[in-house]
């Protein structure tokens, strides 16, 4: 891990969330540094990325193209729809699968 100089300001990172929200998918990364209202330092810059990236709020996709993907407002509206199935506790996932494990057990050894 290279050391970092210097930290970018609140107001900094605010204003690169900003600008990839208005121009989500349009930029790759040395693109979407040059294209910014505000002129930084690149390894300021990567610092932030590196921090949506870490934070699951931005992807780059197979071709270096950035995106924004974090929406909590989307997930809320998901969340309060009644008509999509709900995780109860954390094992749930894993109780499907197992459960999904034995009835197939069960059945290959029905059809012995």
């Amino acid at each position: 891990m290279t050391q970092v100089i210097h930290y970018p300001r609140l107001d900094t990172v605010v204003m690169v969330e900003r600008f990839i929200k208005e121009h989500d998918g349009e930029f790759k990364k040395t693109q979407l540094w040059k294209s910014l209202p505000k002129k930084m330092m690149y390894q300021t810059f990567c610092v932030i990325i590196d921090y949506f990236i870490d934070t699951n709020k931005l992807a780059i996709d197979s071709e270096g193209t950035i995106g924004w993907i974090y929406y909590p407002e989307s997930v809320k509206k998901w969340h309060a729809r009644k008509d999509l199935g709900r995780i109860k506790d954390g094992n749930s996932f894993r109780n499907t699968i197992q459960e999904r494990k034995v009835k197939e057990k069960s059945l290959s050894a029905e059809a012995r």
